[in-house]
């Protein structure tokens, strides 16, 4: 069968380990959609090998009636937070559906004649990632319409880090909607589970789940992305910074959108030391940038030791810490919009900041329901 060269391929290839997606286990899913009509939600993360799961699922005979395209896109070409049209695939012919703007779950006439749901996103493990919130939205709709979903599990790149403040439900949004920390240590098909599991649906439905799990994989274990999970997170550093460095997306300091070390340098014009400066520019996933050709200067992480990061174990606060103290407007460092409210699930963050806490201080305030969460997550863990 050409899947099982396709496994063999993927399997011998330079980058990869011995690690099996959820994806590559087509024997553990293909039968599940035989005479099936199939709705997938994926983006160009979506990958077996080289080939994409929407090409290798029709030259299977798999019968695919919709794409669900999340933030950024079928083809990951979208702003953070640009409205994704819906569309025609030029390659398949097949409608795309866009899940993200006004439309961020399915409706009954986007399922009309859908037998089962495929879900095969790579996440990275941090709970404003919206992928996250589009899996929350289409188990709510495969569950009001009695609909099977099947989510094929994918590394988590931050698995080995459970840190950062938990969400309070009133600050709930689109970049975190359940009460977990910033980065919560679980695979997408774990959190599925989680979701499922501690009824977090409307009016506490749940989904008819099948999570196809990975083969050979820990929680521990460090997996290389060799597509980008979003276009400004290019590389391995910028996907192990990001859940320290996105809370700059809710104040007046860049995180490096508009260069190309995403995530990977923070800074602003009105930051007072001036060592190193960037300037933003529009690009590719960063049509209008902060500060856009403005001179910002700023801190430089790009040669920051990936092992140095991971082995820390916890999200840093000193970069945050560092940005404010060193503003020279502190009025204006927080945006007006609450932003970073939302990305922090509550307020205490940008009020501990103002008021001069220390890391170690904030850290401290976190402690009680990280231990919480972690007996909450025991329950749905597939791996060790």
């Amino acid at each position: 069968m050409k899947y099982f060269f396709l496994l063999f391929l993927f399997l011998t290839d330079l980058y990869a380990s011995t690690i099996q997606t959820g994806a590559e286990n087509l024997e553990g899913y293909l039968p599940l959609l035989a005479d099936k009509r199939v709705a997938v939600v994926v983006n160009p993360s979506s990958v077996v090998g080289d080939t994409h799961l929407v090409d290798l699922l029709l030259d299977e005979g798999v019968r695919i009636t919709t794409i669900f395209a999340p933030e950024h896109g079928f083809r990951g070409k979208a702003d953070a937070g640009e409205h994704v049209k819906d569309g025609i695939d030029t390659r398949s012919g097949l409608p795309i559906v866009s899940l993200y703007g006004s439309h961020k779950k399915p409706t009954s006439e986007d399922l009309k004649g859908v037998d089962v749901i495929l879900f095969d996103i790579q996440d990275v493990g941090v709970r404003f990632y919206t992928y996250l919130s589009t899996l929350h939205y289409v188990m709510e709709a495969a569950a009001e319409k009695k609909i099977a979903l099947i989510v094929l599990d994918r590394p988590n790149p931050n698995a080995d880090r459970i840190d950062g403040p938990l969400l309070k439900i009133e600050f709930r949004s689109f970049v975190g909607l359940h009460p977990v920390p910033v980065m919560y240590g679980m695979t997408i098909g774990e959190y599925a589970q989680m979701i499922n599991g501690e009824r977090w649906l409307d009016k506490g439905i749940t989904t008819d789940l099948t999570v196809i799990a990975m083969q050979n994989y820990s929680h521990s274990d460090f997996y290389h992305l060799t597509v980008k999970p979003s276009p400004n997170l290019p590389n391995d550093l910028s996907i192990a910074l990001y859940p320290s460095l996105a809370f700059f997306e809710g104040t007046a300091v860049s995180a490096g959108r508009g260069t190309t070390k995403q995530f990977q340098l923070y800074g602003a014009p009105l930051y007072n030391k001036k060592g190193f400066s960037f300037v933003p520019e529009p690009r590719e996933g960063a049509k209008y940038p902060k500060h856009e050709g403005k001179i910002c200067y700023g801190v430089d992480l790009s040669s920051t030791s990936l092992k140095a990061v991971r082995n820390a174990k916890k999200l840093e606060l000193d970069y945050l810490l560092d940005a404010y103290k060193n503003y020279s407007d502190k009025a204006s460092f927080f945006l007006k919009n609450g932003f970073f409210d939302r990305l922090a699930g509550s307020d205490a963050l940008r009020k501990q900041v103002i008021a001069g806490s220390s890391a170690n201080e904030i850290r401290a305030s976190w402690k009680a329901d990280l231990n919480r969460f972690k007996q909450v997550r025991q329950k749905y863990l597939l791996y060790p």
